[in-house]
């Protein structure tokens, strides 16, 4: 078990690292890029040939928790001059054998931006697959991954008074929370994994943030919050013998139970105005839609934007999570997992599973205006939060609004939005029309000529209704025929971004 960490000695390991540069621009300078990018799909040696025989704190400490490598006591020792090796010991970051100083867990720099500014964190958590040489343990407590980084680029960006963290691990989504709202609750099953949320708090100079062991929503039973994010352990694994359960990933329940759980239990611990947002895996059962099946979970009484990204066959997904705990492909091992994998799905009649976003807020008042389950594969992840939050702002301020008050509006298309229009050889009016997101979710949508012409003349001058009346005049239609046309697909267009509100 890690030790519970000491806030001394962790303001002192805080002060060694800052000493020594250990920043994630300072080892990708130390190792070079391509390294860099090795030691992201866990290929260590590169970044380690790079190193050579450099004998200074970023390289020392690079070595011992950015590669999980070890490194002589005396290096470690000048490396680590406030807390020293005992004292990285003590915290349990670090073993002592023989001539050496093996790493006990890996510590790595972790740098983004928001609203707020830039930020660099240090993020410990449990050796992976390249420093322990084989497949993780069933309790291993996982870093930075893509899922949580994904989620975290996913968080609005507004500030809130409370928040909850569900299945914490680490800790990262807690941390990233807490520069949003005055306190953060962070939840999990495994007390290892709230003792490194612990770590990386204080590691980070960060307070106000609450751990609490426990399963899902036990933990807060009759308490609600403005914000909830949860990253839970949603891979669907085999409850059969012989395959390993990882804490980090897989809940302990069959199926998507976990993922349903999330989604349908939320809703008891948001305020009203109170947004959750996590992600999830769901299964595509024979004659019942992944979509469908989440719909089932949220009910009628929530807003709902669910986003299905990415959807794969059982044997796609058998393989991607049977390779991720460290079983090496072409063993008997690997073929053994597999198979336990298709079996569990055949008998539950699973054809395929989906990857994607959920974000769930609970009314003001009434009911929800918000009942969004759409699939989309394109689009970057990098400004997603802002995103989000300004179709939000937009699809609230239009429900407000009732047909003529929409036709009042002045709006102005998104300066992120381009148009391609497609000709046959020889004919002068286009077969088809397009508009292109650049940003957000990255849509393409085809639009006819009517809706071209309205949203190439959003500039922010005139009203919608009465850009309608002369495309109407121009085209030679009906003006209320048009307007009732166009007035519903402008609300799309303000819930998607391609359209926005000029005041």
């Amino acid at each position: 078990m890690l030790p519970e960490p000491e806030p001394r000695l962790c303001h002192a390991l805080a002060a060694d690292l800052r000493a020594a540069g250990y920043t994630s621009v300072a080892l990708r300078e130390a190792w070079g890029p391509q390294a860099d990018d090795a030691v992201a799909r866990g290929l260590r040696r590169p970044a380690e040939r790079a190193l050579g025989d450099r004998t200074d704190a970023l390289a020392v400490l690079g070595r011992l928790w950015g590669l999980g490598l070890t490194v002589r006591p005396e290096q470690a020792a000048a490396a680590l001059p406030s807390l020293g090796v005992d004292g990285a010991v003590a915290l349990g970051l670090a073993r002592t054998e023989g001539d050496a100083v093996h790493p006990a867990v890996i510590v790595r720099p972790q740098a983004f931006s928001d609203d707020a500014g830039e930020v660099e964190w240090w993020i410990a958590s449990d050796l992976d697959e390249a420093a322990l040489q084989g497949p993780l343990p069933e309790d291993h407590v996982l870093g930075v991954g893509g899922a949580s980084q994904t989620l975290a680029r996913l968080q609005l960006t507004r500030r809130a008074r409370t928040a909850l963290d569900v299945g914490t691990g680490c800790g990262i989504q807690a941390l990233r929370l807490r520069r949003l709202v005055d306190h953060v609750v962070a939840t999990d099953i495994s007390e290892r994994a709230l003792r490194f949320t612990r770590l990386n708090a204080l590691l980070n100079g960060v307070d106000g943030i609450e751990t609490r062991h426990g399963s899902l929503f036990d933990p807060v039973v009759g308490e609600t919050f403005d914000r909830v994010a949860s990253n839970p352990p949603f891979v669907i694994t085999p409850r059969v013998e012989g395959v390993p359960a990882y804490e980090y990933r897989d809940g302990g329940l069959e199926g998507d139970a976990l993922v349903s759980a999330v989604i349908g239990g939320v809703a008891a611990h948001l305020s009203p105005g109170g947004v959750a947002q996590s992600l999830g895996n769901w299964e595509y059962r024979e004659g019942e839609p992944g979509l469908d099946r989440v719909r089932s979970w949220v009910g009628e009484e929530m807003d709902a934007w669910v986003i299905e990204r990415e959807v794969l066959d059982p044997l796609a997904y058998a393989e991607l999570w049977v390779r991720d705990g460290g079983t090496v492909p072409g063993t008997p091992a690997y073929a053994r997992l597999i198979d336990s994998w298709l079996e569990d799905f055949a008998g539950r009649g699973v054809t395929a599973v989906g990857f994607g976003y959920v974000l769930l807020r609970k009314p003001l008042a009434g009911g929800p205006t918000l009942m969004r389950y759409e699939r989309v594969a394109g689009g970057g992840e990098a400004a997603f939060g802002p995103h989000l939050a300004a179709c939000l702002a937009a699809h609230d301020r239009a429900a407000m609004l009732d047909d003529d008050d929409l036709a009042a509006s002045v709006l102005q298309v998104a300066p992120d939005v381009t148009e391609a229009r497609h000709h046959r050889p020889g004919e002068g009016d286009p077969s088809v029309i397009e508009l292109h997101q650049g940003g957000g979710f990255a849509r393409r949508i085809e639009v006819d000529p009517a809706l071209a012409a309205l949203v190439g003349a959003c500039d922010g001058d005139l009203a919608v209704g009465v850009l309608i009346d002369a495309i109407a005049q121009l085209m030679e239609v009906d003006a209320a025929h048009l307007r009732a046309d166009l007035l519903p697909r402008v609300r799309e267009m303000l819930m998607t971004g391609f359209v926005a509100f000029a005041d």
